[in-house]
C-alpha cells in the first residue's frame, strides 16, 4: 500500500492550491439558488457539495473520475478504489503492491465474531453490518493519531490507514455475517491471493465450480463503488467525518443511512416483483400478459420498482452491464428472462402512461436476478452486499475530505416562520 500512499502525498499539496486559490478568487461567486420546493423536497438538485470521485450525468450515468462505469466494468475493485483515490488506474505494480499490503493485513479478529454470534438471531443483517464495524473501531489509527496530536494537514495519512484496513476487513465481516446470519457455518477466513471481489465469493461460501459467481461479485462492487456526494450513505458519511470522527464511526453511520427502504433496499424490491411476476404466470409472461401486469400495477396506484432515477434519463449504464452479464451467463435463469423481457416492455408502457420522468431501469432493476440465480436468494442480506461496495466510494470521499481540510458540515437552518415572512 506504499505505492499509493506515496501517489496521494505527491497530488495532495497541489490540490490543496487549487483549491485555495479557487476560494481565494472566487469565494463570493453564486453556483446555485434554492427554491422553496427545493427547502422542502430533500434539497435535490441544489448544488451545495464537493465531491471529485464521481459525478452522474443524466444521460451517460455514472461517471467516476472522467471514465464512464461501463468503461470500469471489466476492472477489478481494488482498481476502482485507487482510482477514486487518486484519479489514476493504478499501474499493474501500483496494483500488485496495494493489493500485498491488504493481503497482510490480519482477518478479523475472533471477538468480532463473538458480538456477532451474541446477537439475538433475527437481527438484521444490515445491524449486524453496522455493529461489526463499530466492534472494529478499537483499530483506529485515526483516532489514535488524533489523540497524540497531529497537524490537520497529516489527517489524511490516518484516515488512508483506516480506509485501507476496512477495505480488507468488510468484505469478510460482510461475508461472516451472512453465514451467521443464515446458520449456514462459521466465517470463512480470506486467502492472500485472492482479489477482493472473488474472496467475497470465497468467503461467501456459496458453490462456484466455474468462477461466474467471483465474476459476478466483482462486477456488482464495482458497480456500487460509489455515486456522487450526496447520497444518503455518502453524505452521512462525510457529516460524521466532518466533526473528525474517525471512518469507523462515519462509515457505520453511512451503512445505517443506506439501510433505509428509500436508498439501500431497491434491489430486493425489484427482485421481490420479479418473483411475483413468475408465481402469478408460472414462469415467463408473454408480452402482452406482461404489459397488463404493469398497467394494473400502475393503475392501482403502485410503482413498477427499478424503473425511473432521481438524475438520470436514460438506462442506467450499470444495468445495462448488469444486463450483459446476464445475457452471457443467465439466459436459462427464469428470474432473468423476466428482468430482459421487463427491459423490452416497461419503458413503452411508463412512456405512454406519461408520468415517468425517466423510464428507463437503473441498476436495482437487474442486480437482484443474478445473485439470485446464483444462490443468494436471502433478501434481507441484499443491502450488506451494496454496503460492501459502497464502503470504498464512502472511504475514498472522507480520505480526500480529510486531506483537502473539509471543515465541518453545518448548514443554516430557518423556521417556516422566517420562510413565510420571506414569500409575503
Amino acid at each position: 500500500m506504499l505505492k499509493l500512499k506515496e501517489k496521494l502525498a505527491s497530488q495532495i499539496p497541489g490540490l490543496r492550491e487549487e483549491l485555495k486559490n479557487l476560494i481565494g478568487d472566487n469565494g463570493d461567486k453564486v453556483i446555485s439558488q434554492v427554491t422553496i420546493q427545493q427547502l422542502w423536497g430533500g434539497m435535490r438538485g441544489v448544488k451545495s457539495l464537493i465531491c471529485d470521485t464521481s459525478v452522474v450525468e443524466p444521460v451517460d450515468g455514472l461517471i467516476i473520475r472522467g471514465k464512464s462505469i461501463l468503461e470500469l466494468a471489466d476492472r477489478l475493485p481494488e482498481e476502482i478504489f485507487i482510482l477514486l483515490l487518486t484519479g489514476e488506474l493504478p499501474t499493474p505494480d501500483e496494483l500488485k503492491d496495494f493489493q500485498a499490503g491488504l493481503g497482510a493485513l490480519p482477518p478479523v479478529e475472533e471477538y468480532v465474531w463473538d458480538v456477532q454470534r451474541a446477537l439475538p438471531a433475527g437481527t438484521h443483517p444490515m445491524v449486524r453490518l453496522s455493529i461489526g464495524i463499530m466492534s472494529l473501531e478499537s483499530n483506529s489509527r485515526f483516532r489514535a493519531r488524533y489523540s497524540e496530536g497531529m497537524k490537520k494537514t497529516d489527517y489524511w495519512e490516518p484516515a488512508l490507514e483506516d480506509a485501507s484496513v476496512l477495505m480488507h476487513k468488510i468484505p469478510e465481516l460482510a461475508a461472516g455475517i451472512y453465514r451467521i446470519h443464515t446458520g449456514k457455518g462459521d466465517p470463512i477466513h480470506p486467502k492472500a491471493d485472492l482479489d477482493m471481489g472473488a474472496n467475497y465469493a470465497y468467503m461467501l461460501g456459496l458453490p462456484d465450480p466455474n468462477g461466474e459467481f467471483a465474476d459476478l461479485m466483482r462486477l456488482y462492487l464495482v458497480l456500487h463503488s460509489d455515486h456522487e456526494g450526496g447520497n444518503v450513505s455518502a453524505l452521512t458519511t462525510h457529516v460524521v467525518g466532518s466533526a473528525l470522527s474517525d471512518p469507523y464511526y462515519a462509515v457505520s453511520a453511512g451503512l445505517n443511512g443506506l439501510a433505509g427502504p428509500l436508498h439501500g433496499l431497491a434491489n430486493q424490491e425489484c427482485l421481490a416483483f420479479v418473483l411475483d411476476i413468475e408465481k402469478r404466470f408460472n414462469g415467463v409472461p408473454s408480452e402482452k400478459d406482461l404489459t397488463d401486469f404493469c398497467w394494473e400495477t400502475l393503475n392501482s396506484g403502485k410503482v413498477i420498482p427499478g424503473y425511473g432515477h432521481a438524475v438520470l434519463r436514460e438506462t442506467d449504464p450499470r444495468f445495462t452491464a448488469f444486463i450483459n452479464f446476464g445475457l452471457k451467463h443467465c439466459q436459462d435463469s427464469v428470474p432473468f428472462q423476466i428482468v430482459n423481457k421487463m427491459f423490452q416492455t416497461v419503458p413503452g408502457v411508463l412512456k405512454e402512461h406519461g408520468k415517468a420522468a425517466n423510464p428507463y431501469p437503473n441498476v436495482d432493476a437487474g442486480s437482484g436476478s443474478l445473485l439470485y440465480h446464483y444462490g443468494l436468494t436471502e433478501f434481507d442480506y441484499y443491502t450488506v452486499l451494496f454496503g460492501v461496495s459502497r464502503a470504498m466510494g464512502m472511504l475514498s470521499q472522507l480520505v480526500l475530505s480529510r486531506a483537502m481540510g473539509a471543515p465541518i458540515f453545518r448548514p443554516k437552518s430557518i423556521s417556516r416562520d422566517w420562510v413565510k415572512a420571506q414569500v409575503s
